[in-house]
């Protein structure tokens, strides 16, 4: 397992399961998700794009009980899962690639904020 200030990252052969922590500019207001949600539907589209992948599921979830959007982005023949959880100035971004789906299911099912 490997952390820093910003991320924390664990391995096992091919799976990697990962919390990414960002600052926003301007504090998320749930009452908006609808609007936020759009945006990260494009930064999903952009990463995927990036990974010569594609969006193959788009979905709103509850996460550490927040309305969050969560994608799969399957790409040369891997699947991966990340999440987007936003409380007020911050940005968790959840990713789950080539691990086993219960241990996806776990990171976000257990993830909570401090």
């Amino acid at each position: 397992m490997r952390k820093n200030g910003k991320s924390l990252v664990a391995r096992k052969g091919d799976g990697l399961v990962s919390v990414t922590r960002f600052t926003l500019v301007k504090p998320y207001e749930p009452s908006k998700f609808q609007a936020a949600a759009k945006e990260l539907d494009g930064v999903a589209a952009q990463l995927a794009e990036q990974n010569g992948g594609k969006v193959t599921g788009r979905q709103t979830a509850e996460v550490a009980g927040r309305k969050t959007r969560v994608y799969t982005i399957d790409s040369n023949g891997r699947s991966m899962r990340i999440g987007f959880v936003l409380d007020d100035k911050m940005e968790y971004q959840l990713v789950c690639s080539g691990a086993a789906r219960t241990t996806c299911d776990l990171l976000f099912s257990s993830f909570a904020l401090a």
